[in-house]
């Protein structure tokens, strides 16, 4: 590790374990921006628990076993562009870290790349929003939540004005409230940027305050926009409803019970305050796997229903918004169904090239972590293009 990397370390360390004001973040607006270099990327991404305060999401006392295939993967061709890719491109080319391929609950393809390994924790941007909506789930079930239909103010009182005043938790979850909003991650003055500043300041409440101030572009269900304040809001919908942190519900209602193999961390608005339901969670490429099994058993365990009978057909499948589709569910995204390989499968996605895919058709879980050089837009294999040749592959056997 280079000596400025060692540095950060320190930094981070020392902020981590003390959080005065204003907190030591290394690099974070750099992280956002995409101004890294290789290897300071990789350093972030694998301990984004030291550039903001965090809660653990505690493992249990088993892990749940990941058996090799007795069917390996091989053979992956891919066709994307009018041009053909194969395995190793895919995982050079879009500077994949850690990909971990289950069929049938089995490992049939499991590699790290660039210096990390089964233990390595790593950042999953908003593959955290799948689950958060999941644990919206979970709530529902267990009566936490009366309804999905409820308007979000019945759980949080701040939001009883304003735009968000006549938004159900159906539509914030389908990211449809029509609140004005501005994503773009390497934009100074976006709102995504200013969210970020808060959780920076670490004042308790800032964050909620701020999206309770938020402008209508349009009328609630009438516009899908992209939202990351929106599963920041379900995430506080959840913790008031169920009188938990994220961290907590998770831990007691997915990953103990199910069996992960490693505590995982999930970032927090302020030290010890509302969980970051819109991203910031850290765990082993494994772990993000098993969560793709969870779902595969539509949210079963041990004969245990933690979330609604049917909930992954409603999170996973498009919607109809007006005249035309969506290809979003519940924080989920669906991948493109003129692909007949995808059909019923879906898909969670975060920064810099995270994936969950999971299709239970096929059964097939695909976790992936990389370290691409911006957001977005930075993928020169798609990674539905690599995802349909896999099954296919798989399929083969």
């Amino acid at each position: 590790m280079c000596a400025r990397l060692i540095g950060a370390s320190i930094l981070a360390l020392s902020a981590a374990s003390a959080w005065a004001a204003p907190p030591v973040h290394p690099g974070i607006f750099e992280m956002y921006s995409g101004q890294m270099r290789p290897d300071e990327e990789v350093w972030r991404l694998s301990h984004s628990d030291a550039l903001l305060p965090t809660r653990k999401v505690a493992r249990g006392s088993h892990a749940r076993e990941l058996p090799p295939s007795i069917h390996p993967l091989t053979n992956v061709r891919i066709s994307s562009g009018g041009r053909p890719y194969d395995l190793h491109d895919y995982l050079a080319l879009n500077r994949v870290a850690g990909l971990l391929i289950l069929k049938d609950g089995q490992v049939a393809y499991e590699d790290y790349e660039l210096g990390i390994g089964p233990g390595t924790h790593w950042f999953s941007a908003s593959v955290a929003k799948s689950i958060t909506s999941t644990l919206a789930g979970a709530a529902v079930q267990d009566g936490s939540i009366a309804s999905l239909d409820d308007p979000i103010s019945r759980y949080l009182p701040l939001m009883n004005k304003g735009a968000y005043a006549a938004v159900s938790i159906r539509q914030a979850l389908q990211m449809t409230s029509g609140v004005q909003w501005d994503e773009d991650y390497a934009q100074e003055t976006s709102d995504r940027r200013q969210l970020l500043k808060l959780q920076l300041a670490q004042k308790p409440g800032s964050m909620l305050q701020y999206m309770s101030e938020r402008q209508s572009a349009a009328a609630p269900g009438r516009l899908w926009h992209y939202n990351t304040g929106e599963a920041f809001v379900v995430g506080a919908v959840v913790e008031a409803a169920t009188h938990r942190s994220l961290a907590q519900l998770l831990s007691e209602k997915i990953w103990k019970p199910w069996g992960m193999e490693s505590d995982a961390t999930w970032w927090t608005e302020s030290p010890g305050g509302s969980g970051f339901g819109g991203g910031g969670m850290s765990a082993t490429l494994r772990d993000y796997a098993r969560f793709g099994l969870f779902v595969m058993n539509d949210g079963v365990i041990d004969g245990q229903r933690v979330v609604p009978a049917g909930w992954f057909d409603a999170a996973g499948s498009r919607k109809k918004l007006g005249d035309s589709w969506v290809d979003y569910g519940y924080y989920w995204w669906i991948p493109p169904q003129n692909q007949p390989l995808h059909a019923g499968a879906f898909e969670s996605i975060g920064i810099f090239g995270q994936y969950l895919y999971v299709n239970r058709r096929e059964k097939v879980v695909i976790a992936v972590l990389s370290a691409q050089s911006k957001a977005e837009g930075m993928e020169p294999v798609p990674s539905d293009d690599f995802f349909a040749a896999v099954v296919a592959a798989l399929q083969a056997h």
